[in-house]
């Protein structure tokens, strides 16, 4: 684990601290999970972020604008690693506070890998899948999307893993037929 890692924990845990006595940790968990996706989707953004020539008050007032609709404790988060020459850590803080809150509430994170984002239908099967692999109903869902799979999907869950993307079956296939060979 880096520096930076270990930093964006430490931040995330004190933010985490502050939502919960304050009551308010959902509000700011939905706060967190925006602004990890906001960071994630716009290179633009990280770019910015990363900058040693854009002014830290530059970067501060942008953020604020983007996240002007969030809460108090979110806003008070960008001024502390403004201040603190940090804020590059945003988006590690964000995820790293999304993984502690989901920790704190039993949320297990399924990762699913398919080839074409997922569908309503998948979805359903996919969370059949982690219930019968986890025997928990209380599980989100992150989807990446890979085309190499081809179709099908793959499951992690914590260090289990279930395969059943097309590319897999391929594979299997491609082996029995050259054990028969």
């Amino acid at each position: 684990m880096n520096m930076s890692n270990r930093a964006a924990i430490r931040y995330a845990k004190a933010v985490l601290d502050q939502a919960n006595e304050a009551n308010i940790s959902d509000v700011v968990f939905d706060d967190m999970k925006s602004v990890e996706a906001t960071i994630a989707g716009s290179k633009e953004l990280r770019n910015v972020l990363q900058s040693p020539i854009i002014k830290g008050g530059d970067k501060k007032q942008a953020l604020i604008k983007i996240f002007e609709g969030n809460n108090e404790v979110t806003k008070s988060l960008i001024e502390i690693l403004t201040a603190n020459n940090r804020i590059d850590l945003l988006g590690g803080v964000a995820s790293s506070f999304v993984k502690l809150y989901n920790e704190g509430k039993g949320v297990k994170v399924a990762q699913v890998t398919t080839a074409v984002p997922l569908s309503a239908e998948l979805e359903t099967q996919v969370l059949a899948k982690v219930k019968e692999m986890t025997g928990s109903d209380n599980v989100t869902l992150k989807n990446k999307v890979d085309e190499t799979i081809l179709g099908g999907f793959i499951l992690r869950v914590g260090d289990l893993q279930y395969n059943a993307s097309i590319s897999n079956q391929l594979g299997n296939l491609r082996r029995t037929f050259s054990k028969n060979t």
